[in-house]
């Protein structure tokens, strides 16, 4: 059955022509799938004609138009039918086009679809099919977490983003906010750089006439340096040392979370959550006696009050709660066992409902699992919940702590475990989380956002290799969709062992900023000429890494180069894929440059000699262009008098504020040793 699903969206149809009798083939990759397709044959419309009629109704749509000045496109509104309902009926018959809905959505899904059958079929010369489908999401709510807090994108490429979500039928956006806007009753949080009220404001009706709602997220009680960084705020912190939490049993704490409230919602009108964070804190409690469970309870429950009273339903993230309990292992262990998960819940689940009267009811606990969704304990922590009947969602990530690129396959496996288990319970949605602690390029979040599109509208249809083609198909057009096209997955391996691989075994990238010396104490040191071979001996498993991913990353490059001749559309995220393959191909030639190096030969040393001498002349080339490609659509740097707070969690992006300061650190820090070391 699933290789009949399947086979739904890799359709081939035989195509004649009056003028050539040879069959053409044409594939189709609908991206979410349909939870219902047929195809019967090809139609005779003028697909110029439909591709200009789908045009005019999407700009109707926006603009709340007559959809019945469209000529070549059917839209039929049905009364009486569910009234939050996104499902949708298209049919093409030979001579016509119809979409069904009991909602405007509905009608904005269906065109969705039809716009992209239009594309795939102009991408290969190919006829309208004749088809009919029959479709609707598996969870009503499907939100991206766009995380603002180390950096901003250019205004415009916000808008456009917006634009693409609504391809995939996404239908909500948090943006968690910080620092991002110019709040107006606390002017001294918002950064220089920031977009006002009015201009947020902007995005959110952008975004809601193509059905997306975008709801902000404000972090408080913990992650809150973008507050409690400024002196004036030093007061409202439980340690006067640190810049990460409130005290939350100091009013004035309200006071400046709900005048942050206030104005992200002016920015966000037609929010329906305020996400009020609440994560990864324990506070002190200032000799009260409280406990920390009893401690954020207490926070949350004026946050919570303040939701309600602007008819909002609050969210919040549950990981504290479940660790002041101490359940939180049960989650994460992977050796634990159904029956040890148990034990450890009967043990320590009195500790959750001692204070059960203190979770308020209108709040959403948002589960998050970047790791193990299917983990015995992950299920048992959202069973808690809803027993003791409070509501529960699931937040996934297409993006956690990975430097340059997202890893594991842009996160697939999580994203559809965890939209699998949503699906099951029958949960109202799912957020994928995309956080920009170590910032990658966005571009390079969008098949996260693909794959997280399919799963929580048409569940598991296809498998994950039948899914990344599709992503590459709608992406870049049919050319690149076949499986040996597939550089993506290809270079996450070479990126992940570039982090570190210029630094000593057991140093980290993020991490650098406290040692005395990052250079001596960090940077791998340099081949010892008078004992020639020992750097080698030592270095053995570098040198192999860079040798084998030397040539990997160069066949990448030669594939990055031919798709960029072959795709259709977004050769930008081409490019931003190729700036990253050759930030990682100048650490592996270092690598083995310095091997050379150390050859008892002299004249291998002296041609390693002279290439370690133009290192630097090459490495600001590829500083330099990676600057030209990133800054097409990011603000790189951020403003002269920003004040970065005090790093608890060593965000790469929060430890400069030039780009190349925090993204290329090390880079920096080797070439000033190498100055140093070879004269």
């Amino acid at each position: 059955m699933k290789n009949f699903i399947s086979g739904l969206f890799l359709i081939l149809i035989i195509l004649h022509s009056a003028c050539d009798s040879s069959p053409k083939m044409a594939s189709y990759e609908l991206l979410p799938s349909p939870r219902e397709l047929s195809i019967s044959g090809q139609s005779e419309l003028d697909i110029n004609l439909v591709e200009k009629a789908a045009m005019q109704a999407k700009e109707l749509m926006l603009e709340k138009g007559d959809l019945s000045t469209v000529k070549e496109i059917s839209f039929q509104l049905i009364t009486g039918g569910d009234e939050s309902s996104e499902s949708y009926q298209l049919e093409i018959t030979k001579d016509q086009i119809r979409i069904q809905a009991s909602t405007s959505a509905g009608l904005w899904y269906g065109l969705m679809t039809l716009n992209q059958i239009i594309q795939d079929a102009k991408d290969q010369d190919a006829s309208l099919p004749i088809l009919s489908i029959k479709d609707e999401p598996a969870l009503a709510y499907r939100a991206v977490h766009l995380d603002v807090k180390h950096h901003l994108e250019k205004k415009e490429y916000y808008f456009e983003l917006m634009d693409r979500f609504a391809a995939l039928k996404i239908n909500a956006v948090i943006v968690e906010i910080e620092d991002k806007l110019k709040y107006e009753r606390q002017p001294k949080v918002g950064s220089s750089d920031a977009f006002t009220i009015p201009e947020w404001r902007e995005l959110s009706e952008f975004a809601m006439a193509r059905n997306i709602r975008i709801s902000p997220l404000v972090q408080g009680l913990g992650h809150a340096s973008f507050i409690l960084k400024h002196p004036e705020y030093i007061p409202l912190r439980d340690d006067p040392e640190s810049d990460w939490a409130f005290n939350p049993l100091n009013e004035e704490t309200y006071q400046v979370q709900f005048d942050l409230y206030e104005d992200a919602l002016e920015a966000f009108p037609y929010a329906n959550y305020l996400h009020v964070g609440g994560d990864e804190v324990h506070t002190t409690g200032r000799n009260s006696g409280k406990s920390p469970l009893e401690l954020q309870l207490i926070w949350l429950n004026r946050v919570s009050e303040y939701a309600a009273q602007k008819g909002l339903t609050p969210i919040f993230w549950d990981d504290m709660p479940l660790k002041n309990a101490e359940v939180y292992r049960s989650i994460y262990d992977s050796k634990l066992n159904q029956a040890q998960v148990d034990s450890i819940w009967s043990v320590n689940e009195p500790n959750l409902n001692k204070y059960i009267d203190l979770f308020p009811k209108n709040c959403v606990y948002m589960r998050w699992n970047y790791d193990m969704p299917e983990s015995p304990g992950n299920n048992r922590a959202i069973q808690w919940f809803t027993d003791h009947g409070l509501k529960v969602m699931g937040a996934t990530a297409g993006q956690t702590r990975w430097n340059l690129m997202p890893q594991d396959q842009s996160n697939t496996n999580n994203i559809r475990d965890f939209a699998l288990i949503s699906i099951r319970n029958k949960a109202d949605g799912l957020l994928l989380t995309l956080w920009d602690d170590d910032s990658p390029h966005f571009e390079l979040y969008q098949r996260g956002i693909a794959l997280f599109a399919e799963y929580t509208w048409a569940g598991e249809k296809r498998s994950v290799e039948q899914l990344h083609q599709a992503y590459r198909q709608r992406a870049f057009g049919p050319a690149l969709a076949t499986t040996n096209q597939d550089f993506i997955n290809a270079l996450e391996g070479p990126v992940a062992e570039w982090k570190n691989l210029l630094l000593e075994n057991k140093r980290d990238r993020n991490r650098l900023r406290n040692l005395d010396s990052p250079l001596d104490q960090a940077i791998l040191p340099f081949p010892n000429l008078d004992s020639a071979g020992t750097w080698t001996e030592k270095n053995a498993s570098k040198i192999a890494q860079a040798q084998t991913n030397l040539a990997r990353v160069d066949s990448i490059l030669a594939q990055i180069q031919e798709a960029k001749k072959s795709a259709l559309r977004n050769t930008y995220q081409l490019e931003v894929y190729e700036q990253v393959a050759q930030v990682v191909q100048f650490s592996n030639r270092a690598i083995l440059t310095l091997a050379e190096l150390d050859e008892p030969s002299g004249e291998k040393r002296e041609v390693a000699m002279s290439k370690l001498q133009q290192m630097e002349a090459e490495w600001a080339s590829i500083q330099s262009k990676v600057e030209e490609v990133y800054g097409k659509t990011r603000q790189l740097n951020k403003p002269s008098d920003y004040i970065l707070d005090q790093d608890h969690h060593h965000h790469l992006a929060n430890q400069a504020l030039a780009f190349k300061d925090w993204q290329f650190y090390v880079e920096g820090l080797f070439l000033e040793k190498l100055k140093r070391e070879i004269k």
